[in-house]
């Protein structure tokens, strides 16, 4: 699993349009084979500052939303408009874990934190 962490700081200017951008272009998005799940969250102490965490099941799910055409013109107005900022992060998941679904998590991590287990 590849997951993509884009931090960015958008323009106050562009506020409006770059929502309607990101609105149009999730819709392409949900698309792509191999996309699972994208959440932009809002910074507290920062106006303006987001962070989305993206997941896709593969390189190949990547490169297909990458060279979207769509998502290519969105790059462009990110740059030249929207973003005064931005940084991401592509990393390939180590391990893949929750709560109730512990099969990948360290066993020192399943020893201290499932009951009976000790």
């Amino acid at each position: 699993m590849i997951v993509m962490v884009f931090e960015f700081t958008v323009e106050p200017a562009e506020y409006e349009a770059y929502l309607e951008e990101s609105s149009a272009l999730r819709t392409q998005l949900a698309r792509i084979d191999g996309f699972i799940s994208v959440e932009r969250f809002a910074s507290h102490s920062e106006p303006g500052r987001f962070v989305a965490i993206g997941y896709f099941r593969d390189e190949e799910a990547v490169r297909r939303w990458r060279n979207l055409p769509e998502h290519r013109r969105a790059q462009m107005l990110g740059r030249d408009r929207f973003f005064s900022e931005y940084r991401l992060v592509m990393a390939e998941a180590l391990r893949d874990y929750s709560r109730r679904r512990r099969d990948t998590a360290p066993e020192d991590s399943n020893r201290a934190h499932i009951p009976g287990d000790a």
